[in-house]
């Protein structure tokens, strides 16, 4: 016998985490393409959200200056979004590492900015960079919960659907996050990633009411999870697709 759609996917939406927020994208532009409309919602709610960019995008296109380009995109699309502050890290593109210096930075900012909710990319990413910040998140967590107050683990959705069992309805937002999409014009003469990232929302409203038309998904972990590997965890929610033994 297998498990029921509800075990595996939400069927209504649920409201925003606790603030403050810290979201961290591998580039410039993962913060809105994965979670723009949720920003935008948590900016009308008055939610305080820090966003930190892993990456220097250098190997996100063929243009002149595209490392600065990238980073006035992001600054813009910052202001936009309502984001209270911005870091950009510079790591090297499509080389993200999970080494133990880069751990502790993340670690050493979430307990500067005591955030309630901490926001990273899914483990089923297919970019590298996106997947190595997963697990380096993830160990910067199990390292802040042995000396302070564990922040809400949740990760979000960027180029594909991962596991979710958290949706947030963005139909309000979507406009406005379309127009936030387009501020990325380095990367959208690359492929057509807003039309790309609204499917992706729409596909997301399946189990969901019909007045939601627009959705993104996310995976909010338990505080005990936390106690696995990132591989671990992804394990125990693969294993639920499966046939029960």
């Amino acid at each position: 016998m297998f498990n029921q759609e509800d075990v595996l996917i939400p069927f209504n939406t649920s409201p925003l985490p606790s603030g403050p927020w810290i979201i961290v994208a591998p580039h410039a532009d993962d913060e809105t393409f994965g979670m723009g409309g949720t920003l935008l919602k948590a900016k009308q709610q008055g939610i305080e959200t820090h966003l930190v960019v892993l990456t220097d995008g250098s190997q996100g296109g063929k243009i002149d200056d595209l490392v600065e380009v990238r980073r006035q995109e992001v600054r813009k699309a910052a202001d936009l979004l309502g984001i209270a502050s911005l870091k950009n890290w510079s790591e090297p593109d499509r080389f993200l590492e999970t080494n133990s210096e880069i751990v502790t930075r993340v670690s050493e900012l979430i307990l500067e900015i005591s955030p309630r909710t901490v926001f990273f990319p899914g483990p089923l990413e297919i970019h590298p960079d996106h997947r190595a910040a997963c697990a380096l998140v993830w160990k910067a967590l199990q390292e802040v919960k042995l000396s302070a107050e564990t922040p809400i683990a949740i990760s979000y959705e960027i180029s594909v659907q991962n596991p979710v069992n958290m949706f947030v309805n963005i139909t309000s937002q979507i406009e406005e996050k379309k127009r936030v999409m387009q501020v990325y014009t380095s990367q959208n003469a690359e492929n057509n990633y807003p039309e790309l990232v609204v499917a992706l929302d729409k596909g997301r409203t399946f189990s969901l009411p019909h007045e939601v038309k627009f959705a993104e998904g996310f995976f909010k972990y338990k505080e005990e999870d936390l106690g696995l590997s990132i591989r671990e965890m992804l394990s125990s929610v693969i294993e639920l697709y499966g046939e029960k033994v």
